[in-house]
This record gives structure tokens, C-alpha cells and sequence, in this order.
């Protein structure tokens, strides 16, 4: 049993940091895209930084995944403080919804490329014997901490593509749907734990997972069992 519960704890651990780190990334990537736009919302707020001060939200940061480790639940469930901005800040030469919509993708296509450079990292170290003959406890434990930023990353990018607010997909939508998507705001949580919940919806969100991660494998060349 205290090896269980060591295990769970050393799991939890780097679910945590992961975590913070992707998110952090994520919401950078929101007010890095912004402030190139030409709105200084985020810079103003302290936002426009890599500091995981700036951006984690104590509930959705910690106490969230924290439960859903324990729980057993979806291992990518998790959200930072949303960046502020000011689309009537932005460069006229393009419209304001246009400029929305690249802050919103920036942050899940953030995610993308963390999980696509942790990927490379993690083949390298793996296919690297000077790395494991130095120091194979440290390498085998930074090979792990890089396998899950890529696991996390890649579900934290198709996680907020989904369309539904306050997700990123959903300022993704065309102006048609901007009166559904007021509509169904007020439970867009409640959807978003009935698609989790429900094993046939909650398989439609693993299925791009899956092949992202598996197509970042190809990518890079790794052979079948090594990761």
C-alpha cells in the first residue's frame, strides 16, 4: 500500500508541474499573440511572461487535476487565469474578429508545439548512450517528465479546440453561431463534463489525441515500444 500511495504521489507530482508549465505556455502564447496584434491589455496585467506566477489559477491549476489524478479521471482537464484583451486595440489591418480568432489558437497551437519539441527531446535522450551512461537515473526520469509534457500538451491542444465556450474553439465559430453560443454559455461546463463522462463522446476526444501523438512518433522516427 505506501508503495501505491508513493507511486500516486510521485505521479502526481509531475502531473502538477507539467501542468503549470503547459499552461503557462498556453496563456503566453494568448498574450505574446495580443500584444504583436497591438494590444498592451496583457502587457499592462503582468501577462506577457513565462512566469507560472502570472498565470495559474489555484483551482483549475492544482485543485482540479489534482482530483481527477486521484479520481482516475481525464489527465488533461485543467485551465489557468484566462489573459484579458482588447480586440478594439488590435491592428486595422485586420478585423477585429480575425485578430480574436489568432489569440484564441495561439494558445492550443502553443500546446502543439511544446508537444512537438518534447517529443524531439525525449527521442533524442532516449537514442542518446553517452546521456544514459553519464547519468541514467537523471536521464530516464527527464525522458518520463518529457513523455508527459507530450501527452499532456497534445490533449491540452485538442481540448480547447472543442467549440464551446469559454474554450478557444468557440471564438474559432463564425458570427452566425454567436447567439447559440451566449445561449448554451451558462452550461458549457455541464457539456464539457457530460462529453468527458460519457465513454462514446469522451472516445471522439481521445481518437485526435491519439493520432497526434501518433503522428508525432512517425515524425520524429520512433520505432514501435520506445515510447
Amino acid at each position: 500500500m505506501d508503495g501505491r500511495l508513493a507511486e500516486q504521489g510521485r505521479f502526481l507530482v509531475l502531473y502538477l508541474v507539467t501542468t503549470l508549465l503547459s499552461l503557462t505556455v498556453h496563456e503566453f502564447a494568448h498574450a505574446l499573440v495580443a500584444d504583436r496584434l497591438g494590444d498592451d491589455t496583457p502587457r499592462r496585467q503582468g501577462r506577457l511572461t513565462l512566469s507560472p506566477l502570472a498565470h495559474y489559477d489555484p483551482i483549475g491549476t492544482f485543485l482540479i487535476p489534482m482530483i481527477s489524478v486521484v479520481a482516475g479521471g481525464v489527465p488533461f482537464l485543467a485551465w489557468a487565469r484566462p489573459v484579458e484583451t482588447n480586440p478594439g486595440n488590435y491592428t486595422r489591418k485586420i478585423s477585429m474578429r480575425n485578430g480574436h480568432r489568432l489569440v484564441a489558437a495561439a494558445g492550443p497551437l502553443s500546446n502543439l508545439l511544446l508537444a512537438t519539441v518534447s517529443m524531439g527531446l525525449v527521442v533524442w535522450l532516449l537514442r542518446s548512450p553517452m546521456a544514459f551512461a553519464a547519468h541514467a537515473g537523471t536521464a530516464s526520469a527527464l525522458a518520463v517528465f518529457l513523455h508527459s509534457m507530450v501527452t499532456l500538451n497534445v490533449g491540452l491542444c485538442v481540448l480547447n479546440f472543442i467549440p464551446i465556450p469559454p474554450l478557444d474553439g468557440s471564438r474559432l465559430l463564425p458570427r452566425s453561431l454567436d447567439s447559440f453560443q451566449e445561449a448554451i454559455a451558462p452550461f458549457s461546463f455541464l457539456i464539457l463534463m457530460g462529453i468527458l463522462s460519457v465513454r462514446p463522446l469522451r472516445d471522439v476526444l481521445f481518437l485526435p489525441v491519439g493520432l497526434i501523438h501518433s503522428g508525432l512518433a512517425t515524425l520524429f522516427g520512433v520505432p514501435e515500444g520506445l515510447l
